[in-house]
Parts: structure tokens; C-alpha cells; sequence
């Protein structure tokens, strides 16, 4: 899964990307590792050879002034930001003399409300588009009109300056507009890069704040002065450092927690002396899709999942004691996973 990073040159982005992957980056391209505290747990009951982390995708798109952009170059960010999955949006709120911001004054409301109204509008053209094109063809299939019905909706929304994730689509609606690389749609979250004060201060931005909830956009406030001052430090120093500004754990690992939902993703993990690991699938997906992410052979001869909730087997103290109490579930092909589950996989090849 892809997630974009956006927002104005000079927010962070560079530095977030090089934060979030652990390294320097290479390119605009990154792999990020999603802190999960429970593989700690696990692999503190069950010794493993190795613990694998779940991850995800990270490219950071070039920065968007809203209103300077040729159409060629508005249409090229636009197509680069439909290749994502998901949208992590940089705004900065720090004050730095020394970094000039393109828009000549902080202002972190405005820069946030712009990149949305590009992408409502960018969404609005699309539709319209779509809508011309389905008016067009001879085949009036079923399909075309329900995407034709869809799409009216989605006009609906867009034509009130809303992002479609405020739409409230089904299933089948997402299904019917698959493909057409509608950007408000999918999964976005706000990283507000404040000054070091700011944090400890502990500055509200309810402003922002409000708006975001009311577009759907989860805000994570950090700091990437005061992240590059931590990243190197051990996990005593790190934790101690981060509660004088009454934190518990970095803006990283919740930038990384909270871009993981925003792609719709959920962990289930597998544990042994092997390996502990978190294994990324979509919300809703079933045991038998989900055992195939392990390997093909094991989604094609399920048999059963063994489940159970990190909490219980953490406190049985392994599968063993967990069987013996019962608190072992057996499930079908069709049993929704959920995040946190510890599965075993029954299968014949």
C-alpha cells in the first residue's frame, strides 16, 4: 500500500520521509516500519529467531503551490497523487526566518483548506468528465448506469465544496468507481510540523483542527526538529526526553499508527519460534484472503483458523495454556479478521 506524502514546498516532507523510513532517503521513495508494541509482547513469551514488522510504502510528491502551477504540471501532481492509496498531508505551523515559505506567511488553516479545494476541484472535473463519457456510449449497460447513478452523487457532494469521503459510499459504490482515480475519496491524514514550543506548550490549533474533523482528516501534530533530535537515542533517553514535553511515544510512531488506518489496513499476527510477525491486510478481509497473505498454498487448502486475542494468549502465557482454557477459537473461511489477531493457520496441500 501507497502512501503519498503532500503538501507545500518547504513543510518537512524531505525530513518526514527520511523519519518515518529510519533512514536517509533515497529518492522520493521509502519504506516505512509501523511500531506494533504487542510484537514486543509476543516475541518476549515465545523467543523468536526474528520479529518482522508490518510496513508500508511511502513517496514523497513534489510540492503543490496552489495557483502558480502550469495545467501540464497540475495535471501531472494530480495523476501522481492517484497512484497512492492514501494521503499524509504536511502543513507547517514552525516559524524558521531562515526557510522561506512559499506563500510568504505561516499560516497552517489556509495551507491545509488550499491542497483540499485543488483536490475537490481536481475531483469535480474528473466527474464531469466521467459523466459525459458514460452519456456518450452506446452501451447502456446495467453497469454503466449504476456508475452513472453513482456519479450524480458524487457530483452532489463535490458541487458543496465536500471531499467524498464524506459521501458515505457502499461497498458496490467503491467497486462502480474502481478505477476512475478519484482523489477525495480515499484516506487522508494531516501531519502539522510545529516548533519545538509549540509542543511543549502543548498549542492548540482548534481552528485547524475543527475543520479537519468536519472534512474527515485525521491530525497528528509533531515536531521534525524535535524528532531528528531523538531518532538516535536510546529507548530510555528517547522516553525520558519525550516526557518533558508530556508525551508517551514520538510523532513518528503516530504518524506511522495513524497512516496505517488511513490506508484502511489492520495488522493480524502469527507468532512462534521462528518468527513473530504482523502480517498488513485491508479492514474486512476474510481469514481465508488473509491466510494467502502468508502463503497461496495455505488460502487454497484452509482448512480452520486458530484465533485469539493478543490479551489472552499474552496472559495464558502461550497456545498451550490458551487450548487448555478454552480461550482458543476455531473459525471459517469466512470470519472477518480483526486487528490484533494471533492466528494458526489449518490448511492441506
Amino acid at each position: 500500500m501507497d502512501l503519498g506524502l503532500v503538501g507545500l514546498p518547504q513543510c518537512g516532507k524531505s525530513a518526514l520521509l527520511t523519519l518515518l523510513s529510519g533512514a536517509p532517503a533515497r529518492g522520493d521513495v521509502a519504506v516505512a516500519k509501523v511500531p506494533d508494541p504487542r510484537l514486543d509482547g509476543l516475541a518476549s513469551l515465545f523467543h523468536p529467531r526474528k520479529v518482522v514488522h508490518a510496513t508500508m510504502r511511502l513517496t514523497e510528491l513534489a510540492g503543490l503551490v496552489p495557483g502558480r502551477l502550469e495545467r501540464g504540471e497540475r495535471n501531472a501532481f494530480f495523476e501522481a497523487v492517484r497512484r497512492t492509496d492514501a494521503l499524509l498531508h504536511v502543513v507547517r505551523a514552525f516559524l524558521a526566518p531562515e526557510v522561506p515559505h512559499p506563500l510568504a506567511s505561516v499560516d497552517p488553516i489556509r495551507d491545509a483548506r488550499a491542497l483540499e479545494e485543488e483536490l475537490v476541484l481536481a475531483d469535480m472535473e474528473r466527474v464531469e468528465t466521467l459523466r459525459s463519457r458514460l452519456e456518450k456510449s452506446r452501451a447502456h449497460s446495467r453497469e454503466e448506469e449504476l456508475q452513472r447513478e453513482v456519479l450524480a452523487r458524487c457530483a452532489e457532494v463535490l458541487g458543496e465544496a465536500r471531499p467524498l469521503r464524506l459521501a458515505r459510499l457502499t461497498a458496490e459504490d467503491e467497486r462502480l468507481l474502481a478505477g476512475f482515480g478519484l482523489l477525495t475519496a480515499r484516506g487522508e491524514l494531516l501531519a502539522l510540523n510545529v516548533d519545538e514550543d509549540d509542543l511543549r506548550q502543548g498549542t492548540a490549533f482548534p481552528e485547524l483542527e475543527s475543520w479537519a474533523a468536519e472534512n474527515g482528516i485525521t491530525v497528528v501534530i509533531f515536531s521534525s526538529r524535535l524528532e531528528a533530535e531523538i531518532v538516535n537515542l536510546e529507548e530510555r533517553e528517547r522516553l525520558e526526553f519525550l516526557s518533558a514535553y508530556g508525551l508517551t511515544e514520538s510523532g513518528t510512531d503516530r504518524l506511522s499508527k495513524a497512516a496505517y488506518r488511513a490506508l484502511g489496513l489492520i495488522s493480524f499476527l502469527t507468532a512462534g519460534e521462528d518468527e513473530v510477525r504482523a502480517w498488513p491486510v485491508a479492514a474486512g478481509t476474510s481469514a481465508r484472503r488473509a491466510a494467502g497473505k502468508i502463503h497461496s498454498d495455505i488460502e487454497k487448502g484452509f482448512i480452520r483458523a486458530e484465533v485469539a486475542s493478543y490479551a489472552d494468549l499474552m496472559a495464558a502465557g502461550g497456545w498451550k495454556a490458551l487450548r487448555e482454557h478454552g480461550q482458543a477459537r476455531l473459525e471459517g473461511k469466512e470470519y472477518t479478521m480483526q486487528d490484533g489477531d494471533v492466528v494458526e493457520f489449518r490448511f492441506n496441500v
